[in-house]
């Protein structure tokens, strides 16, 4: 593996060539860029997870009782939790339009680096405050990663490519929930000089760190201005980059310093302004964040309670830090199999309406079967596979579904944060004083998940409409052929949607 260098500011980028190549060609390309790109933000995206649902089990390892005096009800904890959320949501469309003015791997390297430090140091925090301090920094870091990873994505790989990756990438957070309950349990059987809890934070938190330094070394920049390609590869990347849409020119290397490539970049930045308006008055922005404020109501609950959830059906805390593992294990390879057939099918709304429809069956489960744990065990199957495997489809699905580069910066955050609302609720609908039933979680929960299924379902025939308007009035274009979206996005007559 060749390391990343730092790209000449004198070399202008390269324009897109419309010279033929194999197919051949292509496939050897696509697998030199999962092998550098994939690795690399699976981890951080592994390592960014483990450090925002840490909390679950920490848990249940003593935190409330070294830091939160107790915390008999919950409450603090819940605030805890939620604060992440907070920062996140307020950081989202901010942090992504901004990532657009440097090179990716060193945004990404920044944002790993830093939110790796703030999940280390809440291993040193003794009170309420140190918690939360600690916990806002992570957001703020961790939504300049998120959100941004769809963006970068969509540089490299072409709409019938974006479904599998993301399955890939975002799989890594089931991964965590699995991989996360295994440290857990060790550490719970750990006899350390410190608490569990703060040397779970230790381990969870420096691996970031680590990766960030990695990112700065080996993932690659913008398909114009890395040095990873050969003057060849870069021809067929800019042409894939290209198919059924246009890449923005604003990343471009430019002559000078570094301060000014910066403004001039800022520049024209600015000219794309109309893109940012557009995605704030798209309405399948704000019906996109509907759904996925549902999910991530459930993901966040998932995520910080499971274990204590778990507890509930009568298991030990120990054990209950295992039998978090196997419903994580099947979300991963349940979200590859759905995101695999949406790619083939270019379809992802069915699909996540089915998806959502299972984890809603899982939480009707939970709340009308009481004494049968294997099927409340079950449950819990379908609602960590459901809920995964749709947020990995949703993101993929704007990912392409906006046309041009800038409206994707400013579409993708807006849903995502509006979706990151449904974390706060999540964190705060499973209080002790309601264990072991948990109707109102559950409940609410439930209600939200079919709500998602129902507006994927409308979103995937608004989709479907338009399309089928454009056909019938310009034609069906070449899906291969570049779609110039520089003034309209998506709205450009040869755009078509995945629907």
């Amino acid at each position: 593996m060749s390391v990343e260098k730092h790209q000449d500011p004198n070399v202008e980028s390269v324009s897109v060539s419309s010279q033929n190549f194999e197919p051949a060609e292509e496939r050897r390309l696509v697998r030199k860029l999962d092998g550098r790109i994939l690795p690399i933000t699976c981890l951080l995206y592994l390592f960014a997870y483990l450090d925002r649902s840490n909390l679950g089990n920490a848990r249940l390892q003593g935190l409330p009782k070294d830091t939160l005096g107790g915390d008999p009800t919950g409450h603090l904890f819940d605030w805890v939790n939620s604060v992440f959320f907070f920062a996140y949501i307020l950081c989202q469309v901010p942090a992504t339009i901004s990532s657009k003015l440097f090179p990716p791997r060193y945004w990404l390297a920044g944002v790993a680096i830093g939110w790796g430090l703030s999940s280390t140091l809440m291993s040193t925090t003794t009170n309420f405050g140190g918690l939360m301090t600690t916990r806002v920094f992570l957001g703020v870091f961790e939504s300049g990663f998120g959100p941004v990873i769809p963006l970068y994505f969509s540089l490299f790989y072409t709409k019938e490519e974006m479904g599998l990756r993301m399955a890939y990438w975002f799989g890594f957070a089931a991964v965590a929930g699995a991989f996360g309950g295994l440290i857990a349990f060790g550490i719970q059987h750990a006899h350390a000089t410190i608490s569990n809890w703060r040397l779970l934070f230790i381990i969870e938190g420096c691996p970031a760190i680590v990766m960030g330094i990695v990112t700065i070394f080996f993932l690659p920049n913008r398909p114009e201005s890395t040095t990873f390609f050969t003057d060849r590869e870069r021809i067929i990347a800019l042409d894939r980059m290209n198919r059924g849409t246009s890449g923005d020119v604003g990343a471009r290397v430019t002559k000078g310093p570094f301060i000014l490539q910066l403004l001039r970049k800022a520049a024209i930045f600015i000219g794309k302004l109309a893109h940012i308006v557009q995605a704030f008055r798209d309405w399948r922005c704000y019906a996109g964040g509907v759904i996925y404020f549902g999910l991530n109501c459930a993901l966040a609950s998932i995520s910080a309670f499971l274990p204590t959830i778990l507890t509930t059906l009568g298991f030990t805390k120990a054990a209950a830090q295992l039998l978090t593992v196997p419903p994580y294990a099947l979300a991963a390879v349940m979200l590859v199999l759905f995101c695999y057939a949406s790619d083939r099918m270019q379809s992802r709304g069915i699909l996540m309406s089915v998806a959502c429809t299972i984890g809603g069956i899982g939480y009707i489960i939970l709340l009308t079967v009481h004494a049968n744990i294997h099927a409340r065990y079950f449950a819990v199957f379908c609602i960590v596979g459901g809920t995964y495997t749709t947020i990995g489809l949703i993101i993929a699905w704007y990912a392409h579904n906006m046309g041009s580069e800038t409206k994707r910066a400013t579409g993708i955050p807006i849903f995502m944060a509006i979706g990151q609302c449904g974390s706060v609720l999540g964190s705060h609908i499973f209080p002790l004083t309601e264990g072991p039933r948990y109707t109102k979680g559950f409940a609410v929960s439930c209600a939200l998940e079919f709500l998602a299924a129902i507006v994927s379902l409308v979103l995937s025939y608004s989709y479907r409409r338009d399309n089928a308007r454009r056909d019938k009035l310009y034609g069906k274009p070449d899906r291969s052929a570049r779609v110039d979206t520089s003034e309209l996005a998506d709205k450009a007559p040869a755009f078509r949607y995945i629907t």
